[in-house]
């Protein structure tokens, strides 16, 4: 029969998962009803930016999250990811949602040399190279202006036709980046209850003991590397649909792959809702700097500040601290266990029982 303790922990661990499911349903109603909310179009529009960060931040944080490889470069994946688009749009005419697909694929594919030679080192290391990365690339797509316009950017067709207005376009591509960002928060939660989930982690707090305990730790931080290239590119893919300009100064920059660091590290990397919540935090902010201050460089003061408040008074992100000061406030378990006076007649039984068989066995021994 199940003691009170058991009842009182049973009870918690259901209100924990119902409070759970209650809050996952109001998330989902609040990003599906946005749309509606929105009072003009260019509140719509600041809505799909943040689901765009939100992308972007959740593809980073496969390999961020997961292994702690620290990348200040995946703007790289994100940039290659739209242009790849663009170009198989406009060069092989292929049917928009195909080349995002197939564009995406192909940065997956280009990230399985990258990464091998990349992941063969750790730390600030692994920052410089993935830093080295993304000015290369800039500097390429700058220089190869007959493919990819160069300086003066390329103009990608819009996949809806210019019977669909500007707001509706709006619209319809922020619910597409809500698909995308629930369908990589579903595969991120899957990896981390898995088997390679908890190889990825056991890389993250040390990877060396990882290895001497059998952890294949190259092939996994490889596969790690790859699916979040892919994530990344999709992201950047479907917001050059959307944008439909792309500009290389823009999207290889290291202010773009610092963004996805600070947004996963401010909603806190190890949690599966933390790049989302950084992205509003971030996206906004810079969104209302920009309106407010135009052209000017505040915002990049402003993020650059909050970085510091994050690192300083919440390293682990908003979301585990916040959990951490509810915990405080919860009930702990009792150290002792909880029984029924049958329980205790029970077991005071099965201890007189216990000697007398053992002396049994001893006298029944050989000598």
């Amino acid at each position: 029969m199940p003691s009170a303790s058991e009842h009182a922990r049973t009870s918690r661990n259901g209100l924990a998962v119902a409070l759970k499911v209650l809050g996952l349903l109001v998330l989902a109603g609040a990003i599906l009803s946005f749309p509606s909310m929105a009072a003009n179009p260019f509140i719509l529009s600041v809505g799909v930016v943040i689901m765009s960060y939100a992308v972007l931040a959740t593809g980073w944080n496969f390999m961020g999250g997961l292994t702690g490889y620290m990348s200040l470069g995946h703007a790289a994946y994100s940039g290659l990811g739209g242009y790849a688009t663009g170009l198989l749009i406009i060069e092989t005419g292929w049917d928009p949602w195909v080349a995002l697909v197939g564009g995406s694929l192909f940065v997956a594919v280009l990230a399985v040399p990258i990464g091998i030679a990349s992941l063969r080192v750790r730390g600030a290391s692994f920052v410089i190279v993935s830093i080295a990365l993304v000015l290369i690339l800039l500097l390429v797509f700058q220089s190869w202006s007959e493919l990819t316009g160069g300086s003066n950017g390329l103009r990608i067709p819009r996949p809806f036709g210019p019977e669909v207005l500007r707001p509706e376009q709006h619209e319809r591509f922020y619910y597409l980046h809500a698909a995308l960002l629930a369908g990589a928060l579903l595969l991120w939660w899957l990896i981390d209850r898995s088997q390679f989930g908890i190889g990825l982690k056991a890389i993250r707090e040390d990877e060396d003991k990882a290895q001497a305990l059998g952890v294949p730790t190259f092939n996994y931080k490889l596969v790690a590397f790859v699916i979040s290239a892919f994530i990344t590119a999709l992201g950047g893919g479907l917001y050059a649909l959307w944008f439909g300009f792309l500009d290389p100064v823009f999207q290889f920059s290291i202010l773009a792959g610092a963004y996805m660091v600070l947004m996963s590290l401010l909603g806190g990397i190890r949690s599966l809702f933390g790049p989302l919540l950084g992205a509003v935090i971030v996206g906004y902010a810079v969104e209302f700097f920009k309106a407010e201050y135009g052209d000017s460089q505040f915002h990049i003061v402003a993020m650059g500040l909050l970085l510091g408040i994050v690192v300083l008074f919440m390293p682990e992100g908003i979301i585990p601290a916040v959990s951490q000061q509810i915990r405080r406030f919860r009930p702990q378990a009792s150290s002792i266990r909880e029984v029924s006076q049958a329980e205790l007649a029970e077991e005071r039984r099965k201890d007189e029982e216990q000697p007398g068989t053992a002396r049994r066995v001893t006298e029944g021994a050989p000598s």
